[in-house]
């Protein structure tokens, strides 16, 4: 059953508010769509794939681990799935298969899969991400791992942010590597280069005015580019990482992490959704990461997660005809 809270964010999106407009309805092809992330966000691009395999094509992880690695356990997150050496196993994701919690496990061996760790990443270890690696594998998926370029814990970008070897606010590293770029011609195929400029429309829009209850800002991010204006285009979405949304660092990553120019050129809609900073005991997530551990509830990770229900909500929408 869906939550309180949940029901109030999905009304929220088709609700106007005088700090945003409501997520327009595109005409886009909701039906199969790529997702992408860094860190928390990585984590749950990847929950997206697994829950929603049947609709979710390929998935891109940056500095993050393994479906379900932290097994509903904050003590088990930090300890094993972001320093430690996590095992890549596929027992969980069947597991929830087979009770109808996660689409068919089957699906992810024909994704597309798209992988990445810095070699000065010392946030989130090599051996996590290689886990998630082997655990791809498990499922017959044939993931492209990159894993020699001198990055800190960040989104990796051609000419964008701080350092290279940085870790630090807003989480995103010049590494002369347009890591956007990559992983979108890995998802989707060949495509044209990416524009000069970014020249589409940036769009705030309400993503629920009780979204606070699950650690989501009232407040999520579109782009849409001229073309999507008026014809059918693909979604991808694009989860920021822990201390990475607007509320931390306004902008810069939903400008800044490199998706936008080659949205341009390729007929692409990204989707950026926002978590929020939460110190509640019922939502305890002070760094506002997305929902890789359980803060929401003991689905987090499944179909009927609160942050799941309310992304796929907002492709839905995104899909709906034009009015």
């Amino acid at each position: 059953m869906r939550s309180f809270a949940v029901e109030v964010v999905l009304a929220g999106l088709c609700a106007g508010a005088a700090a945003a407009e409501p997520l327009p309805r595109l005409g886009a092809d909701a039906s199969a769509f790529t997702v992408s992330g860094v860190s928390s966000g990585g984590y749950m691009a990847v929950q997206m794939h697994v829950a929603h395999s049947s609709r979710v094509k390929g998935a891109a992880a940056l500095a993050s681990g393994p479906y379900f690695c932290a097994q509903g356990s904050l003590w088990t997150a930090w300890n094993r799935c972001m320093t430690g050496a996590p095992q890549g196993s596929r027992t969980d994701a069947d597991r929830l298969a087979a009770q109808g919690r996660i689409d068919s496990t089957a699906n992810l061996a024909a994704a597309r899969v798209w992988l990445f760790s810095g070699t000065q990443d010392r946030t989130v270890a090599p051996a996590v991400v290689e886990a998630l690696e082997k655990q791809y594998k498990l499922f017959g998926a044939k993931p492209v791992f990159v894993k020699n370029r001198p990055a800190g814990h960040g989104m990796v970008t051609e000419s964008a942010g701080a350092a290279c070897g940085a870790t630090e606010p807003p989480f995103i590293n010049d590494c002369d590597y347009d890591a956007a770029g990559e992983l979108l011609r890995h998802l989707l195929g060949n495509l044209a280069p990416p524009a000069p400029k970014s020249s589409g429309r940036l769009v705030a829009f309400e993503q629920g005015t009780d979204a606070r209850g699950i650690s989501m800002a009232e407040e999520g991010y579109l782009y849409v580019p001229r073309a999507c204006e008026t014809e059918r285009c693909r979604i991808h979405v694009a989860f920021h990482g822990c201390r990475q949304g607007a509320e931390a660092v306004g902008e810069r990553f939903v400008r800044d992490a490199g998706y936008n120019r080659w949205a341009d050129t390729n007929r692409v809609i990204v989707l950026y959704p926002q978590a929020i900073a939460r110190y509640a005991w019922w939502v305890w997530n002070p760094r506002g990461c997305w929902d890789w551990w359980g803060y929401t509830g003991q689905e987090y990770a499944t179909r009927h997660a609160a942050q799941v229900r309310a992304v796929m909500a907002m492709v839905d929408r995104i899909g709906e005809p034009r009015k």
